[in-house]
């Protein structure tokens, strides 16, 4: 998402130079109506980098910073699963203690130490149980949650890239207006382009040796 919202900033941020550097070309001190078209241009160019501005701006406060947060949340969560490991751990490792005195003699030494293993036990015991439930009740509502986080987020996207090429439908729109000449077809214009570059090609300056 940043990427997509820094490559819509550096689309607008050039188009506006581009109209930008049309306006300073000394084409339009000499040609009025290519002055007009390079005016319009650039106007509308400015327009869709403020409302291109605009959205980026609504993604980064309803899309990326959410998501960041909710990603913030993963290291705990991960720290967490690794604490019921480790006490998974413990609690094996002293079971295995218990139940090594359990299968020996029961003489005065070893019922001490099954006495003391066992002591040993209980509070690593409950502490894993602890743990363990609590991973087991409130993983599933973490996962169940993802989509409640996540949707309001997603629909702001949505209404954010609605809203802008709404606009840029306007604003081409109107551009395409100032612009446009009416009986004069993009076929016709490519002709009489091709026909100017004859011209040129013809010229013994630029002709090939």
């Amino acid at each position: 998402m940043k990427k997509s919202t820094d490559a819509d900033l550096a689309m607008s941020k050039s188009a506006v130079k581009i109209s930008l550097d049309l306006l300073s070309n000394p084409l339009c001190e000499q040609d009025q109506d290519f002055l007009n078209m390079v005016t319009a241009l650039d106007t509308a160019m400015k327009r869709m980098d403020a409302f291109n501005q605009e959205k980026v701006n609504q993604i980064q406060k309803t899309v990326i910073e959410p998501l960041k947060k909710f990603g913030s949340v993963f290291p705990s969560l991960n720290m967490a699963v690794k604490r019921r490991e480790q006490a998974l751990q413990d609690y094996r490792r002293l079971q295995a203690k218990v139940e090594k005195y359990e299968e020996k003699e029961k003489t005065g030494p070893v019922l001490a130490k099954l006495h003391q293993a066992r002591e040993e036990l209980r509070p690593v015991r409950e502490d894993f149980e602890a743990k363990n439930k609590q991973l087991l009740d409130e993983m599933p509502r973490f996962y169940n949650s993802r989509l409640d986080y996540f949707q309001p987020s997603f629909e702001s996207l949505i209404r954010a890239q609605v809203g802008y090429y709404s606009e840029m439908q306007k604003i081409f729109g109107d551009l395409t207006q100032q612009l446009d000449q009416p009986g004069h077809p993009d076929e016709l214009r490519e002709r009489e382009n091709e026909a100017r570059l004859s011209e040129l090609r013809a010229l013994s300056i630029v002709a090939d040796d």
